[in-house]
């Protein structure tokens, strides 16, 4: 495969420098934490397994993680090679009993939930991401905000590495592939995604039932879930604004935890006359979490960021302390800034 064009966002050396960073815990028999960030997408985990695999084939100790307690995968992913591995962040080693920390696909030590307490501690940290609002922590950090995917420097390290990527690490690859790019069918989706691809399935990765899995299956505590937010559906006409929201009631009435809001986002990004998708879900202590998505023309990315959140410029995340009806009228008045000053 020939070098990708967001590899240039890299520092000169980076991707090398990772490398020989990995080698040598290798050869020192470091232990080694992979971490996703809390409420993981098929990008973060699917990247942080596939790391775990790719290094353990090396034949170097790693423990993959989620730094929140309950540590919770969604039901889409449950069944990826490598997920019995997890640990909850009770079960992690102490500090001081850890060589290297391995961070991926999140752009912020708040996104690591209690694993930024390595960070705290000083543990020696190699960070892969692909968000533009990256902050900048991290002893060594590949960052490529023209990757569409995590999963794609993942894969770059891991080809540096000599690992061989076989069925179980293409079949985690691929997730965060086809998750990140809407089944190749966001703007991000360039020469360089289908390459990889084409790469990961010729390995093994079981394209057609990974689709379905990650997109056409749904509980039915799901589908109660959506008809719920569904049913108060609500449309700010002159920023192009629908919106929603779920409640702590709802979500333990069907079953189930907030990772299975993020299934409503995708349904309501849907609206034809949406430019902006926003949908917001309780967090335990009673804040309020907003998922948001960009039809085409509004940066969501920099909306996010005025309430301390991030993300891309299609899809964006925040947590906000503020009540409902506060944060919708927020957003709908900074979209209507963006437009003025477009």
């Amino acid at each position: 495969m020939s070098t990708p064009t967001w590899v240039a966002d890299l520092p000169s050396g980076a991707l090398e420098a990772a490398a020989e960073l990995l080698r040598d815990a290798v050869g020192r028999g470091s232990r080694v934490v992979v971490a996703a960030h809390v409420n993981p997408d098929g990008d973060a985990l699917g990247g942080a397994l596939a790391m775990h695999l790719g290094l353990t084939r090396l034949g170097l100790h790693t423990t993959p993680t989620v730094g929140e307690a309950p540590l919770k995968v969604p039901a889409a992913l449950a069944e990826l090679p490598g997920v019995s591995d997890l640990l909850p962040p009770g079960a992690l080693p102490r500090p001081d009993e850890v060589d290297l920390l391995v961070t991926i696909d999140s752009a912020s030590p708040e996104r690591l939930g209690r694993v930024a307490s390595y960070l705290d501690a000083g543990v020696t940290s190699l960070v892969l991401d692909h968000h533009a609002s990256s902050t900048d922590f991290g002893d060594l950090r590949l960052v490529a905000p023209g990757a569409a995917a995590t999963v794609q420097i993942v894969a770059a390290l891991l080809h540096e590495l000599d690992v061989e990527i076989d069925r179980d690490i293409a079949t985690c690859l691929y997730v965060g592939l086809v998750t990140d790019t809407g089944r190749f069918g966001f703007s991000n989706t360039d020469r360089w995604v289908m390459e990889l691809a084409g790469e990961l399935i010729d390995a093994g990765a079981p394209h057609a039932e990974l689709t379905s899995r990650l997109f056409d299956t749904r509980s039915l505590g799901e589908l109660k879930l959506l008809g719920k937010a569904l049913n108060r559906l609500e449309f700010v006409p002159d920023v192009a604004l629908v919106h929603t929201h779920v409640t702590h009631e709802e979500l333990a009435d069907v079953g189930l935890g907030r990772e299975a809001v993020e299934a409503v986002i995708d349904v309501v990004r849907s609206a034809d006359l949406a430019e902006v998708a926003l949908v917001l879900k309780p967090a335990p202590d009673d804040t309020w979490q907003g998922s948001l998505r960009s039809r085409d023309r509004v940066d969501v990315g920099r909306i996010a960021a005025e309430f301390g959140g991030g993300g891309h410029a299609k899809a964006a995340g925040f947590t906000s302390e503020h009540d409902r009806e506060w944060i919708v009228q927020r957003v709908a008045k900074l979209l209507r800034e963006d437009a003025d000053g477009a």
